[in-house]
Formats: C-alpha cells, structure tokens, sequence
C-alpha cells in the first residue's frame, strides 16, 4: 500500500519533493498546502509541469489535513521554528507523521527546549513521529559524521568542511547568504539575524549529543567572503566589492579543546566545492565527496527517502541521530 502523502509548501524546495514524491510507487500524494494566491487553486500536476494529478493545492492547512487523512506530512514552509511551529501542531492534531525541512526543528533541545517540548510531548500524545530532516542540517555536517564514527574504537574531535558554490543554488538560498550586498550591509544583516546559514549550531549538538559529549562552551563565526570578480547569476549580480556569500564557523568544546569544528563556505563562484569530514579517533577517518552535495536535490530526496524509517519510529520528536538508517528507496 502507498503511504499517503500531503505536500505542505510549495516553494522552490517544496515543489522538488512534491515533484519527487508524485513520481514515487510507495508514495500516494492526496492532498497539496501553499498560501501562495498564484498557487492556491491549481492542480499540483500543472505547477510541477506534469499531466494533471487531481490534488488541488489549497491554502487551508486545516480543511486538507482533515479531509485527506494523510499517514505523513512533508512539510517545507521555513527556517525558524517558531515560525512554524503552530503549522506542526496541525499537522500533528490530524494524526500525521510530519518529515520537515525547518533547520531549527533538525536538533532543537538546546536552543528552544520549551517549543521542543512542547512538540515533544504532542507527537507522544497523538502517536506520530516530527522529524526534521534536510542535507545541512541533517545529513552532511551531522548525520553522516556521525555514522562515519561507527568504525572508531575512540573518537577524540570531529571536523567538517562544506564548500558550496551557490551560484548553483535556488534565488532565495543566494540572498540569505548575503550575495550581493555591500560589507556594511552584510554586517548590519547578521546583526539581524537575517543574513546565516541556519543550523550550524543544530548540527553541532545533534554531534555533541551522539557522541555523549558533554560541550562546555561553543562560539559561532560568521564571516563576508569578498567577490575577487563580478559574477552574475540567475539571481543576483555580484560586483567585485560586494559580498559573494557566507564564511561561517561552528565550534563546541570540551574544557578548552575543540571537539567539534564545523566550517560552511557558502558563496557565489566558490572554487572546489566540497563535503569534507575528518574524525581524529582510532582509526582516523577522512572522507571528501568531490563537487559537493547538492544541497536542494538532496533535500527533496532525504525527505521523501525518511518516509520508510519515520513510519518505522517511535513517537515523538527525533532527529535523525534517532531514526532507522534513511537511504534510498
């Protein structure tokens, strides 16, 4: 029997795992939820460029779920957590399982306990699993340094270096790591909060708690990488005295040894783009994936790739240090 599917968010991201999952034979997709006015309305086929589906997207979060008795929800709408928090709840009332690309949901004990509670002990109560679940956060600087340490006797620091060209990459991504702006205001954005990789620290404490480490402290660096060259994308035009993207450097520690060292250089025209993990432990590990993983095709696959393993879970809200093995299906 196919599991049935609502798609919860349409945006660039959403439409790659709607799409994604309509081609799937284990995937029945009944139901399809976006507050886009230009989406609301129209068969889900059409806005995937496929022959027509009969789902009708809706903006009604409430009305789809009850009606299309969905087993899962893949829900992509964004970031923050708080933000999204309230869609969740939903999502958990109709008695669905909910896979979700929300980076702070990915690990989200040690910055917002009481919003992880809270999820927590709802999911428990209605017997469905939260997860969320993504590329970074949730699979390349979190999930699979910590499957790579399965063959160490000892692991004593753990470092991951991810290089993305984002000149590859979705509009939106381009502008959230500040691609195009001048220094000045790269920094006042930071400032805000509206300029960084989301989920560097979720990475870290999905690590940290793994492991059974114990940090005493962790910092969070984010840096302007400077264009050398105009580059113009899709998206953004990038002179040379402009900012091409992020530098961001998470760390946690133990005492004052750095254990934990994850480094994200993510920025229009990036050379050698890369996934690169080094464990100091016995033995000593060090993998590289040339050109890198790309970040919104992976996503749309661990999305839809967790649905066997979150059906399998236990209740209650887990990270992907928590579920069966997610791989291809």
């Amino acid at each position: 029997m196919a599991t049935r599917v609502v798609c919860y968010g349409l945006g660039p991201i959403g439409i790659s795992i709607a799409r994604l999952a309509v081609a799937h034979p284990g995937v029945q997709v009944v139901g399809a939820i976006d507050i886009d006015p230009h989406k609301i309305g129209r068969d889900l086929g059409e806005l995937l460029g496929s022959e027509p589906s009969g789902v009708i997207v809706r903006a009604g979060a409430a009305d789809v779920l009850r009606e299309s008795h969905p087993e899962i929800v893949l829900h992509a709408t964004s970031s923050s957590l708080a933000a999204v928090a309230p869609q969740l709840q939903a999502c958990i009332a109709a008695g669905a399982d909910v896979v979700s690309t929300c980076e702070e949901l990915s690990y989200p004990w040690s910055a917002q306990p009481q919003l992880a509670s809270d999820l927590d002990i709802a999911a428990r109560a209605a017997d469905v699993t939260l997860l969320g679940a993504g590329v970074n956060p949730g699979y390349a600087m979190d999930a699979l340094p910590i499957m790579l340490t399965a063959v160490c006797a000892d692991v004593r620091a753990v470092r991951v270096l991810r290089v993305v060209d984002a000149a590859q990459r979705r509009g939106p991504l381009q502008r959230k790591i500040g691609a195009g702006l001048t220094p000045a205001e790269f920094a006042q954005r930071v400032h805000e909060g509206t300029v960084r990789h989301v989920g560097l620290p979720e990475s870290l404490h999905m690590i940290a708690a793994a492991l059974g480490w114990q940090l005493d402290a962790g910092d969070d660096t984010i840096m302007p990488v400077m264009a050398e060259r105009s580059i113009i994308t899709e998206h953004v035009t990038v002179s040379a005295d402009q900012v091409a993207g992020v530098r961001q450097v998470t760390r946690g520690y133990v005492a004052d040894r750095e254990v934990i060292t994850l480094e994200l250089r993510m920025y229009v025209g990036a050379p050698d783009p890369q996934d690169t993990i080094e464990i100091d432990g016995t033995p000593p590990l060090r993998m590289t994936i040339a050109g890198g993983i790309h970040g919104d095709i992976a996503t749309a696959a661990i999305v839809v790739n967790a649905i066997p393993g979150v059906r399998r879970a236990e209740s209650g809200l887990l990270s992907m240090a928590d579920i069966p093995l997610v791989h291809y299906w």
